[in-house]
């Protein structure tokens, strides 16, 4: 399972590759820092070459270059991308921002815990659920 971490924080990124390594289900997770470096992720563009098409994407809103929403947006309006579910993981609980990710078709919004037990217990929700439960469409080359 290859999953693209949008996340801009380095302790995010290390407490999401804490929890994904108990994983029951082998992950590979895959960090870009904003969202310039997610779309050439995406794309496939420059030293990304060979990367593989995540079967799911975990983003933050808040970065630099090109923030969250923009990214969500493009990712939607992608016919070789829209079909990847994209879950919002993010410090924002505002309404404007939950409502502008679900009208961008966000597949889910969830509020980032400050807590380590907190993100540790959603991060293996998000593995029970997306990674065993949901049916996510099969890996794609190209």
């Amino acid at each position: 399972m290859d999953i693209l971490l949008v996340e801009d924080s380095p302790g995010d990124v290390r407490l999401a590759q804490l929890a994904f390594g108990k994983s029951e289900r082998p992950v590979s997770l895959h960090v870009a820092s904003d969202g310039v470096e997610a779309m050439a992720f995406l794309r496939k563009e420059g030293p990304n070459i060979g990367a593989p098409r995540p079967q799911l994407i975990l983003l933050d809103l808040n970065l630099p270059r090109m923030d969250g929403r923009e990214l969500l947006a493009l990712i939607k309006k992608d016919e070789d991308l829209k079909a990847i579910p994209t879950i919002v993981l993010t410090a924002s609980d505002s309404e404007e921002d939950i409502l502008y990710c679900y009208r961008h078709h966000a597949n889910c919004y969830i509020r980032k815990p400050e807590q380590w037990d907190a993100f540790d217990r959603v991060v293996r929700h998000v593995n029970e659920f997306w990674l065993t439960k949901a049916k996510l469409p099969a890996q794609r080359v190209g």
